[in-house]
């Protein structure tokens, strides 16, 4: 809240003097004041800020002072005090439960990541298997013709492929390994997006 305190001022009828009608008369953009003022002795107060409940203004009038509105003002000021006050309580629950409910859809992201993570995990085996599966059969489809190959040089260097290429399927297929869930990986803020709605990862 702020508080301003103001001189009232008297008006009374301006009165031309001979050098303003002159200047006047000389130039055409000049104007004679239509008023003069003078400060008073009256006071007024102005209060601004917060919710009003009563009054923003007090004056000084010929049938009450400014003392006198004094209670009047300091109630003013408490009202609108315990009301900037419950605002701010009110403000600070809002942010705790606003908090609350954006810590929960966290939690809820990190469980829905995890377990997208572990689909992209069991279907990258699957892929894996049938990768492996077709290089088996490759394997085994090479393996005949060279049994049909006539011993030399040429056989042993197929052969020895043949030995490679089996090793290399073999780490391949994900069924020579016992299958288990996947460790996840903690995510990062831009991994929990897809699965936060309109919160933010960041914070609330």
């Amino acid at each position: 809240m702020q508080f301003l305190v103001l001189q009232e001022q008297d008006r009374a009828e301006h009165v031309a003097t001979e050098k303003e009608l002159a200047e006047a008369k000389k130039n055409s953009w000049i104007r004679i004041p239509r008023f003069d003022y003078t400060p008073s002795e009256r006071l007024r107060f102005v209060l601004s800020g917060g919710q009003p409940h009563r009054a923003s203004e007090w004056a000084d009038t010929p049938a009450r002072s400014l003392e006198d509105q004094l209670a009047e003002i300091a109630q003013e000021v408490t009202l609108r005090g315990e009301a900037a006050e419950r605002r701010r309580l009110d403000e600070i629950e809002a942010a705790r439960q606003k908090r609350i409910r954006w810590e929960a859809a966290m939690d809820e992201a990190r469980v829905q990541y995890a377990e997208a993570y572990r689909v992209r995990h069991f279907e990258a085996q699957e892929a894996a298997w049938r990768h492996a599966t077709r290089l088996t059969e490759y394997v085994s489809a090479v393996r005949t013709r060279v049994e049909n190959m006539p011993p030399g040089q040429t056989r042993t260097e197929a052969e020895t492929w043949i030995d490679w290429a089996a090793a290399r399927v073999e780490g391949l297929d994900p069924l020579n390994t016992p299958p288990r869930l996947p460790d996840v990986p903690e995510p990062r803020a831009d991994d929990l997006r897809p699965f936060l709605g309109h919160w933010s990862p960041y914070g609330p």
